[in-house]
């Protein structure tokens, strides 16, 4: 069974943050990896694109989440408590985000992508020439690195795609070199 049947299964064919029944697809939470039915929820293209769009963001859309927020699956709670987070100026996503509880595993997903933090506490990674770097980008070397831990050395001009970022130093990003997921320091690379 593919992940969007079983998703289709779990939600009983609606969109699993508003309930809609129209558009729907699967949507994979970053920043995991491995996406699968645990990493996934099935969400109509309205909550896709204010999730993906935040200028898009149309608060009273999201009331939807007073009954989403009590889902039993991570995934949703996830996006859940980040929507909550990001519009918690409105007001009453607050009181919301008051009731939430994440288990601390699925807290700390919530949290990797830095929604909910001021613009302030965000730690920016930032490649060789300045450009941000997000989960899920490619990069490439820009220098030969010897890989720690091995004699294998990760020459220059290497890509290394779906990076995912360190959420306390911003000068560490994590990506796979050949079969090995090494740390690799920002100023090393140049994302494509």
């Amino acid at each position: 069974m593919s992940v969007l049947e079983e998703l289709t299964n779990r939600s009983g064919n609606t969109c699993e943050l508003c309930g809609a029944t129209n558009e729907l697809n699967v949507y994979e939470v970053p920043p995991v990896s491995t996406g699968g039915i645990d990493g996934s929820i099935l969400a109509c293209a309205t909550c896709t694109g204010q999730i993906e769009n935040p200028e898009t963001t149309d608060a009273n859309h999201w009331r939807c989440l007073n009954d989403s927020m009590w889902s039993e699956y991570d995934a949703v709670k996830v996006v859940a408590w980040r929507m909550l987070s990001r519009l918690k100026s409105e007001g009453w996503p607050k009181d919301l985000l008051d009731m939430i509880y994440l288990e601390p595993e699925a807290l700390n997903w919530a949290k990797a992508t830095g929604e909910g933090l001021a613009e302030s506490e965000k730690i920016i990674h930032r490649d060789v020439n300045g450009v941000i770097l997000e989960n899920g980008d490619s990069v490439v070397l820009i220098k030969d690195l010897k890989i720690k831990g091995s004699s294998q050395v990760a020459k220059q001009g290497t890509a290394v795609r779906r990076i995912s970022l360190d959420r306390e130093n911003a000068e560490y990003i994590e990506g796979k070199v050949g079969p090995t997921m090494t740390v690799i320091i920002t100023k090393y690379v140049k994302k494509i």
